[in-house]
């Protein structure tokens, strides 16, 4: 199987440059689960309750948003 995609540059440089970068916006957001999942599990002390919960909700939100686009780390 082969699929081939073409583009009309400039016109659809856009399109373009989201089709080059995925792999750039998978490594992103691998990353930003991580920290998040860092700050979590490697959580002193001194982090307030508050700060803890807003990690776990926005590593929760990054996981229900990615779901919804069907899309994995």
């Amino acid at each position: 199987m082969e699929a081939i995609l073409k583009y009309n540059l400039p016109d659809d440089q856009l399109d373009f440059d989201l089709a080059v970068n995925g792999s750039k916006w998978m490594a992103a957001m691998w990353e930003l689960n991580n920290w998040l999942r860092s700050q979590t599990k490697h959580a002193t002390d001194s982090m307030s309750d508050d700060t803890y919960k807003a990690f776990e909700d926005t590593r929760d939100k990054l996981y229900e948003i990615l779901q919804e686009e069907g899309l994995k780390l």
